[in-house]
């Protein structure tokens, strides 16, 4: 056998080794800088009575829990975390089953089909967030949007300039709609990618022992896919969860607090009654939801693994 060179041990040795991690080193620099140091820096705020004349003088003084107690025990923080958690658990549970309803439509497409359906689903997600939610502004205007036109068109005359954004319900209707469209294409172009890397064989062994298209899904689709499935969930529900330029350029949380759900509260919260602390803490108690949520929903998915082994 042909003998290994020995490993350098001198200085051009050590450099060697060091080559790597020299070569990370901006990246995983710029990582901390960017994340790390504002989730420290928000932490750390969410302790402090930290308003205006702190952000100016920087003499913040520590306050321990007083911030958390102060949200826990106002009713109307409660009744944004009750918002938050409809308002996300409506639009993942539309977003996944609509884009898995167009991943299977795409995957039984013809090839001219196929392409243009995925080119309208790129397009629809490459579309900057701001101008996707000026679009629907201007869609649902009470005076020049054409979705008042088009129902007072058909004899709905009751929708003739009916202000949507002045009615809480509607208002949230309308963030949906938006936030839906916006997710579908990644989840659903995601899922289809998925789609095919199922062999053919599995379908038509589940048609020959006489399985239909949901049995075939739940069966053979479902369990090869579960692990994208889980990501693409995941994905969406922190996306769902931390919802703000989309509210805030739209109604601002409003009318009143129809639209308001945590990110917002926390923005108001800072920015209007100038409470960065209760801001931050309120930040803080979203990341810790939106992590319970996502560990809940694993332990259920991970549970159910071990139950079908």
């Amino acid at each position: 056998p042909v003998p290994r060179p020995a490993p350098r041990t001198g200085p051009a040795g050590r450099a060697h080794g060091l080559w790597p991690y020299a070569l990370i080193a901006p990246a995983v620099g710029g990582m901390l800088y960017l994340l790390v140091y504002p989730l420290a820096r928000a932490v750390l705020i969410s302790f402090q009575d930290f308003r205006l004349r702190q952000l100016i003088s920087g003499d913040a003084e520590f306050v321990g829990l007083r911030n958390y107690r102060t949200l826990l025990s106002d009713p109307r923080f409660w009744e944004v975390v009750r918002r938050t958690f409809l308002f996300m658990a409506v639009n993942v549970v539309l977003i996944m089953v609509i884009a898995t309803l167009v991943a299977l439509m795409v995957e039984r497409l013809r090839r001219v089909g196929r392409t243009v359906v995925l080119c309208s689903l790129v397009l629809a997600w490459a579309m900057p967030v701001v101008a996707a939610t000026t679009v629907f502004q201007w869609l649902f205007h009470s005076e020049f949007g054409i979705v008042n036109w088009a129902l007072t068109s058909i004899g709905l005359d009751s929708f003739d300039r009916y202000p949507w954004f002045a009615n809480g319900s509607a208002a949230f209707a309308i963030l949906v709609t938006l936030i839906v469209w916006q997710s579908v294409p990644f989840a659903a172009i995601t899922l289809y990618s998925a789609l095919t890397t199922v062999p053919p064989e599995l379908y038509e062994s589940a048609r020959l022992d006489g399985a239909g298209a949901g049995r075939i899904f739940r069966s053979v689709t479902f369990p090869m896919l579960r692990p994208i499935f889980l990501l693409v969930f995941s994905l969406e529900v922190i996306w769902t969860f931390k919802a703000f330029v989309q509210i805030w350029v739209m109604t601002r949380g409003g009318p009143g607090d129809a639209t308001t759900i945590l990110p917002v509260y926390a923005v108001q919260t800072a920015l209007s009654s100038q409470r960065y602390d209760l801001g931050s803490a309120a930040s803080m108690i979203t990341v810790v939801l939106m992590s319970g949520v996502l560990v809940l929903y694993f332990r259920q998915m991970f549970r159910q693994e071990d139950e079908t082994r």
